[in-house]
């Protein structure tokens, strides 16, 4: 039992006087200025100094918290919070019309748990490890087989240091930094009483999410360029629902190359999750980029494989994609990297082949004439390469073009053609002004599929950005016949004018609809 005792004492209470000073020997003297000789030092020793470091640190950070609880004066004894009844409701986010009602204490719980769990986690591993060195050093035989075991160099010290104990520090005293406790606003509500609440702030679990959402109050108190005294990042609210991705997606090293995961930030937009948090790490581009053709070669030519980076596609280069490969990766838009068919589409009445799908067909010469020289800007809601802004841009009309990359390269190979990619979802509303567009242009996206209610804001999305006087182009929307009366008027209720109306068969039970659409004014 002795033994035993004296064991425990030497591996969790060892003093640190001998970590101050060298051990001095004839042949190397401790210079009387040197401080601290770490490359000597046992490796024991420094594992106990840090324990008790430790056990200080958390201490501390105990005593802050409480500090920071006790300033909400509602947790202590003999604060005025627990005399006020009211106060008390209101931290709690009970009924009241003017209370704390945003601030989750739930997420709040959950933070500091995940801290100290974090710290518990780092003391139990330095203890682990102090244990394990003083097993082996006993099981080792002569004095420089012993101090080549308990002693380590510089660098695998150092390495130790940032990977076992300055990376969970750092992560437990971010998570401790990023806690956020209802105050008075003193820039919001009369008497300074309107709790200042960062949305979200202790839901997310990644260190990045949580400073991007936290309010940026502008410097000084100056008055920013937009009339805000603070700016908020803005987030999808159904990241909420994809809490466990986002975190993932954000979770990055700050400066340094982002991960190559662009396919999970676009799987977050099509789940709800738009716009994305921005991220504070540099892009990644393909390792063979080439400087891409000019813009008289660009529009009706293949780009080249090494400008795209093809690691979450199915295909490896644009061969792949080619229409007749059963095994391409993705089912919309077949053929929309041939370009010679693709050359041929809205200038020849459609495949040239005479099919009755022609009559859904509209050629770009003929819906130009209806407004001769008012067309300039113009948005194509579609998925595709880009095509049909590269031939509205040889009749002098700038398109752009909306693009996901579904199974396929679409937004990059719209870029490299010498257009402009807005990369967005059919969720998101359209990053432009009230009638600052000309034209409207929509192809392939619905389908049939879409819920009539989401159509419905769309469409009125749409009427928003369109100017009056400007052209709804509606190209050949597919869907049942049963269901065509219910789309014909979802583009009808808004009493545009018909410059032209088709209805086409597709097959036995689907039918075509192309229409172009003129917005009339209204004050």
């Amino acid at each position: 039992m002795a033994k035993e005792s004296n064991r425990r004492v030497v591996g969790t209470a060892t003093p640190l006087a001998p970590l101050l000073q060298c051990r001095r020997s004839p042949s190397s003297p401790c210079k009387p200025m040197e401080g601290f000789c770490f490359a000597r030092c046992r490796f024991t020793r420094l594992v106990v100094a840090m324990q008790l470091v430790m056990g200080v640190l958390v201490i501390c950070i105990s005593m802050a918290s409480l500090h920071r609880f006790y300033a909400t004066d509602a947790l202590l004894p003999g604060g005025p919070g627990l005399d006020d009844p009211a106060r008390c409701a209101r931290f709690h986010a009970a009924a009241g019309g003017d209370g704390y009602a945003g601030f989750d204490i739930r997420a709040l719980a959950d933070r500091v748990d995940e801290v100290l769990v974090q710290l518990a986690e780092l003391q139990d591993k330095l203890e682990a490890t102090a244990l394990n060195i003083g097993k082996k050093s006993k099981k080792r035989k002569g004095k420089a087989a012993q101090l080549q075991q308990e002693n380590m160099t510089m660098p695998e010290f150092r390495r130790f240091l940032e990977d076992e104990v300055i990376h969970p520090l750092y992560g437990a005293h971010i998570a401790l930094r990023l806690i956020r406790i209802p105050r008075p606003d003193p820039d919001g509500g009369e008497g300074g009483d309107a709790p200042a609440v960062d949305p979200l702030v202790n839901f997310f679990g990644a260190e990045e999410t949580r400073k991007y959402v936290t309010a940026k109050r502008n410097r000084e108190g100056r008055p920013g360029a937009y009339g805000a005294n603070r700016t908020y990042g803005t987030i999808g609210h159904a990241c909420v629902l994809m809490r466990r991705e986002l975190d993932e997606y954000m979770s990055y090293d700050v400066g340094a190359l982002c991960p190559d995961d662009w396919d999970l930030g676009q799987r977050l937009m099509l789940g709800g999750c738009d716009p994305l948090p921005r991220r504070r790490c540099l892009a990644r581009a393909s390792k063979l980029f080439r400087r891409p053709l000019p813009t008289n070669e660009s529009l009706w030519a293949i780009p080249d494989d090494g400008n795209v980076r093809w690691s979450r596609y199915h295909c490896r280069s644009y061969r792949c994609l080619s229409a007749r490969n059963p095994r391409r990766g993705y089912d919309r838009c077949v053929g929309c990297f041939d370009m010679d068919r693709e050359r041929r589409r809205w200038v020849s009445g459609g495949n040239g082949n005479g099919s009755a799908t022609t009559l859904a067909d509209f050629r770009i010469d003929e819906v130009l004439a209806v407004k001769p020289g008012e067309v300039r800007v113009g948005l194509d809601v579609t998925v595709g390469t880009g095509s049909f802004a590269a031939r509205m841009r040889e009749s002098g009309v700038t398109v752009v073009t909306t693009a996901v990359n579904l199974g396929a390269p679409f937004a990059e190979t719209v870029a490299l053609r010498g257009l402009v990619a807005l990369y967005a979802t059919l969720g998101q509303r359209l990053p432009l002004f009230d009638n600052s567009m000309d034209m409207v242009h929509t192809a392939g996206v619905f389908d049939g599929w879409v819920d009539l209610q989401l159509l419905d804001f769309v469409l009125f999305d749409w009427d928003r950005v369109l100017r009056p006087g400007g052209l709804l182009w509606v190209d050949k929307f597919a869907c049942a016949r049963k269901d065509l009366d219910d789309y014909m008027y979802m583009f009808l209720q808004f009493r545009y004018k018909k410059h032209r109306w088709v209805v086409s068969f597709k097959s036995r039970d689907e039918v075509y609809l192309s229409a172009l659409l003129e917005k009339p004014p209204r004050s």
